[in-house]
């Protein structure tokens, strides 16, 4: 079973809340669509920007995870996101891309993009790396 696969048929939490489905997952890119619901807007009928961060950092973060490889583990330390259109129904399209993966962090910008391809929102989030061993206190 592929990566693409497993991310899709595991899909719980906040991924299962906002319906996000991956579309690609490689390693110097990773690509989810999910749908624009009343649930997802802010007063004014628009996405609320939390949703576009929410998208953004879950695509860094699963990028980050896969680059990073199966003996680590990968916490967003930071993010930060410039919204510069609003969507009112649709799809949201997110896509990430690294610019720096080092052995202790990672740093992935992020797009997010509606239906007609225009730019909703972009971001750079920065990812921890940590030892799973190290983590866990083993030894």
């Amino acid at each position: 079973m592929s990566i693409l696969d497993t991310l899709n048929r595991s899909r719980s939490g906040l991924l299962e809340l906002l319906d996000i489905t991956f579309v690609r997952v490689e390693g110097d890119r990773v690509e989810a669509r999910m749908p624009v619901t009343p649930h997802v807007h802010q007063p004014y009928g628009v996405v609320h920007g939390g949703i576009y961060v929410c998208l953004a950092e879950t695509l860094a973060s699963v990028g980050a995870g896969i680059a990073a490889g199966e003996d680590k583990m990968v916490f967003g330390m930071e993010i930060n996101a410039n919204h510069v259109a609003s969507a009112r129904d649709g799809t949201l399209y997110g896509s990430a891309m690294p610019c720096h993966l080092g052995r202790s962090s990672h740093v992935w910008l992020t797009e997010i993009r509606g239906d007609d391809d225009r730019l909703l929102s972009t971001g750079r989030c920065t990812v921890a790396v940590v030892d799973r061993k190290a983590r866990r206190g083993e030894s």
